[in-house]
């Protein structure tokens, strides 16, 4: 473990997890941590705009805080001295970062979300222009957790808040090649009156997502690291869930990582309705079991989303509650046969700068927040084109620790692919001190 921070490259390197237990040790101080991170932020954001105001005072009396209760009172703390970036529509008052800093957490900056003016929710808005993808300057980075996304990408922080409500914590880590996990609805208050949008971590590293997930719901004590599952976890893949529009490259990269995790065993692919995929695929894409079909999750989305005392009419009210009744039934099904569903998380590769045209990121994402069920987005590698894709995988209600092992196994797969004393970062992150490319191909249109 390093133990010095000469440089902002050296804070840059360590996980989230190694940061608390280098301050609870007192090699390292919360303090000097807080301020490599103000000095990363100050050396990279120039040039990508995640932050929309930076907290340099709070920061160190925070981190002088925790320095002094490690210090005087012995405590030690999960994610102690852990640099944080707050998504900007929460603030230091939110429920996830109030309990965040009692973990340990030193929150550094308010980060971008998307401003006014759009429908769509897939970009970062700053004083200083738009957001950019650290994995590429002309595309948007997602949203609407866009800033977070870039700020934990680049190296800037090992952690940051984020809130999802139709996939906005998934979108943003899989076009900017991280780790997001939207946990179980109800783990945490809804941050909106139709219980859609939750609160949830966006990490480099599995360990730092799953301390983040234990102080969310309120633990102050450090468990185990997760691990590859005991044994492969049954999963149905769907590169549409019967409605989306996927592009077939998407597809593709998140199916070869899924493949790639079916050989390291963490994984079994199986259809539904009683059929086995193997390596040709499930779900309409070449496998024995039945394709996994949803009902089409928008307009129900749209009329919960409005609350029970918008104007939509009784009759649009009921169409809601048979959507979500025959979603709640259709996954029931699903996860009766199968530990997992996986999916692209989006249906297309980021956006310009200019917009998502006529495509929607959300298809592929947004029915779990209606149905409520765990979700976590992780790292597929690239297109042909150099365009970043995320798989996505949904487990049973409550069931996060499925999605943290195959996490655990995919990190593994990664550090094996890459080999030893590689950088070490999930598939399609930026590394902490390379040079951001910016000539790559401009990704397409989504919503």
């Amino acid at each position: 473990m390093s133990t010095t921070l000469g440089a902002a490259g050296d804070y840059a390197a360590l996980p989230a997890c190694e940061i608390a237990a280098a301050v609870n040790a007192g090699l390292l101080s919360a303090r000097e941590v807080a301020a490599a991170a103000l000095q990363r932020i100050a050396r990279d954001d120039v040039g990508l705009r995640a932050f929309t105001t930076l907290w340099p005072r709070q920061a160190a009396e925070h981190a002088e805080l925790i320095d002094r209760r490690i210090r005087e009172e012995g405590i030690r703390l999960p994610l102690a001295g852990v640099p944080l970036a707050v998504k900007g529509t929460e603030g230091l008052g939110s429920l996830q970062t109030t309990r965040l800093m009692a973990a340990g957490c030193v929150p550094v900056g308010a980060t971008s979300t998307p401003g006014p003016g759009t429908r769509w929710q897939t970009w970062g808005s700053t004083g200083r222009g738009v957001t950019l993808n650290p994995l590429g300057r002309q595309w948007s980075p997602g949203g609407s957790s866009a800033g977070s996304a870039v700020a934990v990408a680049a190296g800037m922080v090992p952690l940051a808040t984020g809130s999802d409500g139709a996939g906005s914590v998934r979108i943003p880590a899989a076009w900017c090649g991280i780790i997001g996990l939207k946990p179980t609805n109800g783990l945490v208050p809804a941050r909106d009156r139709a219980g859609l949008n939750i609160a949830g971590p966006l990490a480099r590293h599995v360990q730092d997502a799953a301390a983040y997930l234990a102080a969310l719901a309120g633990t102050t004590t450090s468990g185990p690291p997760p691990s590859a599952p005991a044994r492969p976890l049954r999963t149905a893949w769907s590169s549409t869930l019967g409605f989306a529009a996927t592009d077939p490259a998407v597809a593709a990269a998140a199916r070869a990582r899924l493949e790639a995790l079916s050989r390291a065993r963490a994984v079994e692919v199986v259809g539904v309705g009683g059929g086995v995929g193997g390596v040709g695929g499930v779900g309409g894409v070449g496998g024995v079991g039945s394709p996994v079909r949803l009902p089409d999750p928008a307009g129900c989305w749209e009329t919960l989303r409005r609350g029970p005392n918008s104007a939509a009419g009784a009759a649009e009210r009921a169409a809601a509650a048979r959507t979500k009744a025959e979603l709640g039934a259709a996954l029931d099904g699903v996860f009766a046969e199968a530990d997992l569903l996986a999916t692209p998380t989006t249906p297309h590769a980021p956006h310009g700068h200019d917009g998502p045209g006529d495509t929607l990121s959300v298809a592929l994402t947004w029915a779990f927040n209606i149905s409520g069920h765990p979700a976590i987005s992780l790292p597929a590698g690239r297109t042909p084109a150099g365009e970043p894709v995320g798989l996505h995988l949904v487990a049973r209600h409550g069931r996060e620790a499925d999605l943290l092992a195959v996490a655990a196994a995919a990190e593994a797969v990664t550090e094996g692919a890459q080999g030893p004393g590689a950088d070490h970062r999930q598939a399609g992150a930026r590394p902490a001190s390379g040079i951001l490319p910016d000539s790559r191909r401009l990704g397409r249109p989504e919503a």
